[in-house]
């Protein structure tokens, strides 16, 4: 039986660079020797790193007064990364999920914070608005996606400060406004590879702006120097990960590049939500202008609560794999990241149609 794999993290990824990764262990570059067993200066890793970087620079379209980094640790060493390196004295916070609620806790160990605005009064189904942003805020910082909550910011906000994004699970699904940010950065595990490599992206004058005195590894001007040899390897770079990560950029940029995969993102939600609306089994969980295009949430419709596992063991009986929501919102969750094919999706859609005509 075919799967269909809505998994939000670890999820579905290229079949491409699947394949592509896969030979790469047995011979990579045609060295003879694999892909885990290479030293990373060899001259062909160096060549996969500054592609990679270019790939990025090339897809987003990143200036060169940024600096692109892939290090380990996830985004949730980021979330005290980035003030140990940019918040000097205050710092604001939009508050629009769990993980955004860490990235709080995280950085006042650093200085005085501010949450301008929080949605966990409705448990994030929506993104806060009429806030201010405090213009004497060294940096505002946003989650652009929530994966828990199926809750997106759709577009690029303008900030009178610094403005740094985590966008671990939405980067590369839409065109992104790069000036508009001093920094994005993100675990790679939704859109651009697995676990195991965190993508960062920051503005080269922020360098130093904190003026504390940072350990090695913590600060950023590490991974850009001469040390690293300007290619974010001053240690051991999280080899395997990376190298999916280029496989998987290699992919975007066949099938048209960032405004293509817009495209069809938006296709794709949309086949899910208008089912979601239209199914009287089913409603959604985010308020419909919030509603994420990587994560769809839905749970069972009021009165038909008692369904609930018996339409999951009825999605399963027919391939659907992860798509079980979080305890936090409970239902359902389908996560359509940008390898989730159209023809996944169409099979979830009628699947729930299926599920309805057994019930009149």
């Amino acid at each position: 039986m075919k799967k269909y794999n809505f998994n939000a993290g670890p999820c579905v990824l290229p079949r491409e660079a699947v394949e592509a990764s896969i030979e790469a262990i047995r011979d990579f570059d045609g060295t003879g020797i694999g892909l885990l067993e290479i030293s990373h200066r060899t001259p062909g890793w160096e060549r996969v790193m500054a592609e990679l970087e270019q790939l990025w620079r090339d897809l987003l379209g990143i200036p060169e007064e940024y600096a692109v980094m892939f290090l380990g640790g996830g985004a949730s060493t980021q979330f005290f990364h980035v003030p140990a390196n940019l918040l000097k004295n205050k710092a604001a916070y939009l508050q629009t999920g769990v993980w955004a609620k860490k990235a709080v806790k995280e950085a006042k160990f650093y200085g005085d914070v501010e949450v301008v605005a929080s949605s966990e009064d409705k448990n994030y189904t929506y993104i806060p608005k009429g806030y201010t942003i405090p213009a004497d805020a060294d940096y505002f910082h946003i989650t652009t996606n929530n994966t828990i909550y199926g809750t997106e910011i759709h577009e690029d906000i303008d900030s009178p400060v610094t403005l740094v994004a985590d966008m671990s699970s939405d980067i590369m699904s839409r065109p992104v406004d790069i000036k508009k940010y001093g920094m994005i950065y993100g675990g790679a595990q939704k859109n651009v590879g697995p676990a195991g490599v965190t993508f960062v992206i920051v503005r080269k004058d922020l360098l130093g702006s904190s003026e504390r005195k940072l350990q090695t590894m913590v600060n950023y001007a590490t991974h850009i120097g001469a040390e690293a040899r300007d290619n974010s390897m001053f240690n051991t770079p999280p080899v395997f990960p990376i190298f999916v990560m280029y496989q998987t950029l290699l992919w975007v940029k066949r099938l048209g590049g960032v405004e293509k995969m817009y495209e069809i993102n938006k296709k794709k939600a949309g086949l899910l939500y208008d089912e979601i609306d239209r199914n009287s089994m089913f409603v959604g969980t985010a308020e419909k202008e919030a509603r994420s295009l990587m994560n769809v949430c839905f749970v069972m419709a009021p009165g038909k609560e008692a369904f609930e596992a018996e339409f999951m063991a009825f999605a399963k009986e027919r391939g659907m794999v992860g798509i079980k929501g979080h305890r936090s919102v409970g239902g359902f969750r389908a996560s359509i990241y940008n390898a989730c094919p159209v023809e996944d999706v169409e099979a979830l859609v009628a699947c729930m149609k299926e599920f309805e005509a057994s019930k009149k």
